[in-house]
């Protein structure tokens, strides 16, 4: 090594010393709000507070026994399986249309597609509200499915598009030359490579729908809430832990889908 070179190696080190100090702080801000909020939840004391003073199962046990949150879970857990089932369904197509389109006017579909995320929620829900109300669907769980697919489809789109655009055109051409058509080079080629796009858009398309707040406050059914919506209620009068022992169920949900992703597919094929 010449003695030039030693500087640019000695200047090496703090850069990358700086570069981890960022990592580990960027990791510290996302994971402090998750770590605070678990540790509250098993506080055996009135409020929600970290670090806990001592350790108890009350709140989850209280959170059980509260109708209306449980009600609210389960209305969750529906409208999101069932928003993931069919907007996975509905992006996968798009996303081969969008394939084939190509030039500016693919530019204009992928637009179309992702047009939910460039929009505010609050606007989309206001539209939303007036053209439900128009067919019949104001106030329904159908009109509150219909805002949560609409608003999740993005999300699974541009997943399942990336996992597209990885599959090599050849493969089609070369199912084609042994004699398969459309259907059993899809079924048979396409769909067994793309398995890990489909898996993760599903799983955004869940915890997206999950945790939507405005759709869910203005197209909601009368009577009927979400798990957000039945939270905001419950700490406008209450503030105990309870809310946090839901928030805690919300995040062993997310790591479930996550461990799903990694039993299925990989989470290496996923990414």
């Amino acid at each position: 090594m010449t003695s030039a070179s030693v500087p640019a190696v000695t200047g090496k080190k703090p850069l990358a010393l700086g570069f981890g100090i960022v990592i580990v702080a960027l990791y510290i801000f996302l994971l402090a709000p998750l770590v605070t909020i678990i540790g509250a939840s098993f506080t055996a004391g009135q409020l929600i507070e970290f670090p806990p003073q001592g350790l108890s199962l009350r709140w989850y046990e209280e959170f059980l026994s509260r109708q209306d949150l449980v009600d609210g879970l389960f209305m969750s857990l529906r409208i999101g399986a069932i928003t993931a089932v069919v907007t996975t369904v509905i992006a996968m197509m798009a996303a081969l249309a969008g394939q084939a389109i190509s030039g500016r006017i693919g530019g204009w579909f992928q637009l179309g597609m992702t047009l939910p995320l460039l929009v505010p929620e609050l606007l989309t829900a206001v539209g939303l509200l007036f053209f439900l109300y128009k067919i019949g669907l104001g106030k329904t769980v159908l009109g509150l499915q219909i805002g949560h697919i609409l608003m999740s489809f993005p999300y699974a789109y541009v997943s399942i598009s990336a996992a597209l655009r990885q599959v090599p055109a050849s493969l089609e051409e070369a199912s084609a030359s042994l004699g398969a058509n459309g259907w059993q080079t899809f079924r048979l080629v396409i769909l067994p490579l793309v398995r890990p796009g489909l898996a993760m858009g599903g799983i955004f398309a869940f915890i997206n729908s999950f945790d939507l707040y405005t759709i869910s406050l203005l197209l909601k059914p009368l009577g009927g809430n979400t798990l957000p919506l039945a939270l905001f209620d419950f700490l406008t009068y209450e503030f105990k832990p309870t809310a946090a022992a839901a928030a805690t169920l919300s995040i062993i949900l997310a790591i479930i889908g996550v461990a799903l992703v990694q039993k299925l597919v990989g989470l290496q094929r996923a990414f």
